[in-house]
């Protein structure tokens, strides 16, 4: 038990380490973080046109297999569009972002206005919402300005998670410390 407290302890800070480092990079360079990302919507567009082939290759029908490799053909040229033109592909990122937000905050307030929870309950859901709709109707109105804001904001988010991480580690790795095997606690009664 004390071995698996410590390799989680350890895990957790590993990671906090990670995403500070990470949010630090997101930060003081935004647009290579931007590019980062768009790199990885191409890698996940051309995992995801392998993936289509070979559903389409094990379809027993015809049917399945045309529709799979015009999913893969579309995610293909997808990833080749991403890489080859990174300026758009962040510019339409960030709108399915702001599109996001935007549905998002409408559903976040229709529900705080729903039957059933707490007041405290539904403020949060009606503020959050609201939040979410001016960040949508902001990276809709500058979608520039909103491509390096997400990259700062996504810094921000991995500084904190990174110093939640760390911290969660050294307590677990304390409470760890503070354990006594259940052996010792038979032989003392």
């Amino acid at each position: 038990m004390l071995k698996s407290i410590k390799s989680t302890s350890t895990s957790m800070i590993l990671l906090g380490v990670l995403a500070v480092v990470v949010g630090i990079i997101a930060i003081a360079w935004p647009n290579v973080t931007i590019l980062a990302l768009v790199i990885l919507f191409a890698i996940y567009a051309f995992m995801d046109a392998g993936l289509q082939a070979a559903r389409a290759f094990s379809s027993r029908s015809a049917g399945p297999v045309f529709g799979h490799l015009l999913l893969a053909l579309i995610s293909l040229a997808a990833g080749v569009v991403a890489l080859v033109w990174p300026a758009p592909t962040a510019y339409v990122l960030v709108i399915v972002v702001a599109a996001w937000a935007l549905v998002g905050g409408v559903v976040e307030i229709v529900a705080g206005f729903g039957s059933g929870e707490t007041a405290g309950t539904r403020a949060l859901f009606i503020i959050s919402g609201l939040v979410s709709v001016a960040f949508g109707i902001l990276l809709f109105a500058r979608p520039g300005v909103g491509a390096v804001t997400l990259a700062l904001l996504f810094g921000l988010y991995s500084l904190i998670y990174g110093f939640s991480q760390i911290t969660a580690g050294v307590q677990v790795r304390q409470l760890g410390k503070s354990f006594q095997p259940l052996t010792e606690l038979r032989n003392a009664a």
